[in-house]
């Protein structure tokens, strides 16, 4: 697979808590240069980057991150000053434990509100793979779909696990048409990378990216 096929497909992210501007502004630029799809970053430097790289940039940042236990309002008030400044994409984090209760109807309607607060921009839903059993991902597969989310994503990359090759071909199974899969958590190398663009996933997040492909 070659590396601009591969880079059309990552969203190139930080999202440390220490990053610092200089730091975001360098993944925006790498991601510029190497035709990334996005630049995943957090939600205080959107205004930034988009001032700066406008339409040569995609930029992409998170609500309810990591945690997912802030309250419907605040994701929705994050979505839309993310939206103000700029973005051109949502990573949402569902509260695990609603989908650990059982509660999935709550679940559904926070997505749909978030989604109604994206005003047309993409939204993906980080489900974090790694609390959840069998059915319950295959529950929030239908949650996503039912409240019009673009993209199921597999996890933030702060749990203790990130993505599997067997929770994409779970999603693969179980999502509606159209609901597309990120890839997120734990991908480092280019076999891992390439593995899940293999496998269909529309998007890989990853921060090693371009570590993976140096003098490719």
């Amino acid at each position: 697979m070659d590396k601009k096929t591969v880079f059309s497909h990552v969203d190139h992210t930080l999202l440390k808590p220490d990053a610092t501007a200089r730091d975001v502004d360098r993944v925006c630029r790498e991601a510029v240069d190497n035709g990334m799809t996005s630049a995943c970053i957090p939600p205080r430097f959107v205004k930034m980057a988009k001032d700066k790289y406008g339409n040569r940039l995609t930029v992409c940042t998170v609500v309810g991150f990591p945690l997912g236990y802030s309250t419907t309002r605040v994701k929705v008030f994050e979505t839309q000053q993310a939206v103000a400044d700029g973005a051109d994409e949502i990573d949402m984090v569902i509260h695990p434990g609603d989908a650990k209760a059982g509660d999935f109807g709550r679940v559904t309607e926070e997505i749909r509100a978030v989604k109604s607060a994206c005003e047309g921009k993409i939204l993906k839903v980080i489900v974090e793979t790694c609390y959840l059993t069998e059915e319950e991902k295959i529950a929030l597969c239908a949650c996503v779909g039912e409240a019009g989310a673009d993209f199921i994503k597999t996890s933030t990359g702060f749990g203790p696990a990130g993505a599997t090759p067997g929770d994409v071909e779970l999603f693969k199974r179980y999502l509606a048409p159209g609901v597309l899969i990120k890839a997120a958590g734990g991908i480092r190398t280019r076999e891992a990378i390439e593995g899940y663009i293999a496998q269909g996933c529309a998007r890989v997040g990853a921060s090693s990216a371009l570590k993976a492909y140096e003098g490719v």
